[in-house]
């Protein structure tokens, strides 16, 4: 498994069915479970690595745009909603997702695709018979990608942020890059 057949992999995504997110996977889960249990873990691997990438400050400013802002910590954001908008940027392909990687203000809005989260699982698990128990070298949770979530001299705190919020929905708003 490599990135270019991580890619070919998510080319092979039937957008024919969008409403049945089993159906989208189907051609994509069964490429995965012919494969090497080694592979179906890489897969995920790189998966979360796509997914890290875009757990940005700014990617959070674009998907959100006009709705919330990410350094008003009076705004609520869903740490969930934002990782699956995150999946359908990487579900999107190849393509689209360096166009978002690149220009934050091409993330969709709008849009998610958390089905994409247990593609390797699934497969691993109908592959082997066994419990899927891999741990991604990254964690593609929302705001896990610090580096990239450094309050600006914008970002203020406010009811949805700061030790009160749990840990998976806090998102960084005190401190200057370098601390």
């Amino acid at each position: 498994m490599n990135e270019e057949v991580f890619w070919r992999i998510i080319s092979l995504f039937d957008w024919k069915k969008t409403g049945d997110d089993e159906a989208v996977l189907r051609k994509a889960y069964k490429t995965l479970v012919g494969m090497s249990e080694s592979d179906i873990c890489t897969f995920d691997d790189i998966l979360a690595q796509k997914l890290f990438a875009l757990d940005t400050r700014e990617h959070c400013r674009h998907c959100y745009a006009g709705e919330l802002d990410p350094d008003n910590g009076d705004d609520y954001i869903s740490a969930d909603d934002f990782l699956y908008s995150r999946c359908a940027a990487v579900a999107n392909g190849r393509e689209f997702y360096e166009k978002v990687l690149h220009d934050p203000s091409k993330m969709p809005q709008g849009l998610e695709f958390e089905s994409l989260l247990s593609l390797a699982s699934e497969a691993y698990e109908d592959k082997t018979g066994e419990e899927y128990d891999h741990s991604t070298p990254v964690c593609y949770e929302s705001f896990s990608n610090k580096d990239a979530w450094h309050p600006t001299q914008n970002t203020r705190h406010g009811k949805f942020t700061g030790e009160h919020i749990p840990p998976g929905n806090r998102r960084p708003t005190q401190g200057t890059r370098g601390e």
